[in-house]
């Protein structure tokens, strides 16, 4: 599933939509939180998802931003600019961020790979190995990554991050399913057995911000 930040109706309808089932893996690709109104439902909502289903969390460049905001890392100044008022309104304050919340910031992965297909928030950098990458690029390429032709020779990129509102990014070697629906687009999953997409069309406000 792409990036749903904080948007917490048009995560549920999306879920409605798929239908789980038990035997469901499902891998969020990063960036739960920011800019829609409801960031704290969205990951209460996940975290209880987990507990009925196979879910693997990774990580977005926005939760990034939150724990270096948190620890001091190098990218927590940038977080005020990208979003974190809406977050923190939606959890009342920093202090109301819950430990488990926290700790379930802290657990997500930087990818996954699974079946010949790479999992990860916003791409990797092309020529560099796999154990090699730097979290950076994982977090926050862009151009780089999505012009250059089949870049994971092992098989198939499943990313977000960067947003297409027309319809999922799909080009050789690389599908993106951030369709932007905290931009007003809509919330996007892939299953990729048989590489059928589901969507909604956004349910929350649009914030200004693009990134």
């Amino acid at each position: 599933m792409g990036d749903i930040h904080g948007c917490f109706k048009s995560l549920r309808a999306l879920i409605r939509k798929i239908r789980p089932q038990k035997k469901d893996r499902f891998v969020f690709l990063g960036d739960y939180i920011d800019r829609g109104p409801q960031s704290r439902e969205v990951v209460d909502f996940l975290i209880n998802f987990s507990t009925k289903y196979d879910c693997v969390f990774l990580r977005g460049n926005h939760e990034a931003m939150l724990l270096d905001y948190l620890h001091g890392g190098p990218w927590g100044k940038y977080w005020e600019l990208n979003g974190m008022e809406a977050t923190l309104r939606s959890y009342g304050g920093l202090e109301g961020i819950p430990e488990n919340h926290i700790q379930f910031f802290e657990n997500t992965k930087l990818y996954h790979t699974d079946s010949g297909y790479l999992f990860v928030h916003a791409g990797i950098r092309p020529g560099i190995p796999l154990e090699m990458q730097k979290s950076e690029d994982l977090l926050w390429i862009r151009e780089d990554f999505i012009y250059y032709e089949r870049p994971f020779k092992k098989g198939t990129v499943i990313f977000g991050h960067t947003p297409n509102y027309r319809a999922p990014l799909i080009l050789e070697g690389k599908i993106g399913i951030d369709t932007g629906c905290v931009f007003g687009g809509s919330l996007t999953a892939l299953r990729v057995d048989d590489m059928k997409f589901f969507s909604v069309d956004c349910a929350e406000t649009k914030p200004q911000s693009r990134y």
